[in-house]
């Protein structure tokens, strides 16, 4: 197996027989738990590490579409989302998978935008703008119910 394939299944769960974008967002909250004890610094690095490799991983796996087990978005965009959590609580991690999820499938305004283009950017930025939306409603939690997701 290519290298380039490897990484756009997210190390292989993009292949789960159902659900391969959970699959893969669940693999990305699972790494991502253990990446935020490390360093301050290690989940943001994954994050655009993702993102970047992504669009390459992408790119040279066959282009422009999204096919299902191409998962790598959901890897960037999941972790995107959990930047917004100060630490990896379980309550934290299952807010961030749920709203990152929920995002992603519905593709309301910008998301659904950058889902129809038909460019690696496009495969990519989708998921990245999930995340954000995603990270931006968790800070609005934490403001409101800081003890919930502490």
């Amino acid at each position: 197996m290519r290298l380039s394939r490897l990484l756009a299944s997210g190390l292989l769960t993009g292949y789960a027989p159902l659900l391969p974008g959970t699959a893969g967002s669940l693999a990305a909250v699972l790494i991502g738990a253990g990446l935020m004890p490390l360093a301050p610094w290690a989940l943001p690095a994954a994050a655009m590490l993702a993102a970047a490799g992504g669009i390459w991983a992408v790119g040279a796996s066959g282009g422009t579409d999204d096919p299902g087990w191409v998962v790598i978005d959901e890897f960037a965009g999941q972790w995107t989302a959990m930047l917004a959590l100060r630490r990896p609580t379980p309550a934290g991690l299952f807010a961030a998978f749920a709203l990152f999820r929920l995002i992603d499938i519905a593709k309301p305004g910008p998301v659904g935008w950058a889902d129809r283009r038909k460019s690696t950017i496009g495969v990519m930025g989708d998921d990245l703008l999930a995340g954000l939306m995603a990270a931006g409603l968790l800070r609005a939690a934490q403001r409101r119910w800081p003890q919930l997701l502490a």
